[in-house]
């Protein structure tokens, strides 16, 4: 079976160099972009009704965009200003870097990992005795929560966002051969929205071994994955099976 559509389950990209479109352009696929979840804020009364006090602390470790954005508009709410003392634990450069939207970098104590929660915890050891708060979603990566009970600090949990499932109804009668998936709620979405989907001869692509258990689980044949050997990417492990399903007579 050829592939001639695509949809990938995230919001679109804005750069114009995203590897989506060379797909688009190069193999000759249409490929179009739905978020089949977004996030919502958490209300700062929600957050106060966690027994969260801002002034209580004095770091806060950050893992993504969105736990940037969602701890500014809580304090924003709370008329909390920011000390210029606080301390930043920033998962990644691209969380430090998007940072700077609400701080001015150079007067900032700021910690930056490499990639994976993990790579933090020599940063968060080195101040082992600050209280730290960890703004996230209400679905928190389990390694997380392991990794700072294991180093011992004190630490607060809050959910400053949430990750909703959102209203496709109008894709109802619309068709595509392979759809991509990036996280669990993204199937879990999938089926909210159409219990009674048959996969038939859609192809699904996964990113991530827990995606690909949530499909599996839910009767879904998996046909692409990633990463995989030689296909550490989306993009790539697409391009790949494109390329091979589109060669056949």
């Amino acid at each position: 079976m050829k592939v001639k559509t695509i949809l990938v389950s995230q919001p679109e990209p804005k750069v114009e160099n995203s590897p989506y479109f060379e797909i688009q352009h190069k193999l000759k696929v249409k490929v179009d972009f739905r978020p089949f979840i977004h996030v919502e804020g958490v209300s700062a009364k929600d957050v106060r009704a966690q027994k969260i006090d801002l002034n209580n602390y004095t770091a806060i470790i950050l893992t993504s965009k969105n736990s940037v954005d969602h701890f500014f508009r809580v304090a924003e709410e709370m008329r909390y200003k920011v000390p210029e003392t606080m301390k930043y634990f920033c998962q990644s450069e691209a969380v430090a870097f998007y940072l700077q939207k609400y701080v001015v970098y150079r007067k900032r104590k700021i910690y930056v990992g490499q990639k994976d929660f993990v790579d933090l915890s020599p940063l968060i050891k080195k101040y082992k005795d600050e209280k730290f708060l960890l703004p996230s979603s209400d679905q928190l990566n389990e390694d997380v929560p392991q990794t700072l009970d294991s180093l011992k600090v004190n630490w607060t949990p809050g959910t400053f966002y949430k990750t909703v499932m959102s209203d496709l109804s109008d894709l109802k009668d619309v068709y595509y051969d392979v759809l991509a998936f990036f996280s669990p709620t993204g199937i879990k979405s999938l089926f909210k929205n159409f219990p009674d989907f048959q996969q038939n001869n859609t192809r699904i692509a996964v990113f991530g071994s827990t995606t690909q258990k949530e499909a599996l689980d839910r009767g879904l044949r998996v046909d692409i994955m990633a990463p995989a050997p030689g296909t550490p990417s989306m993009t790539m492990a697409l391009e790949k099976y494109i390329i091979e399903a589109n060669k056949a007579k």
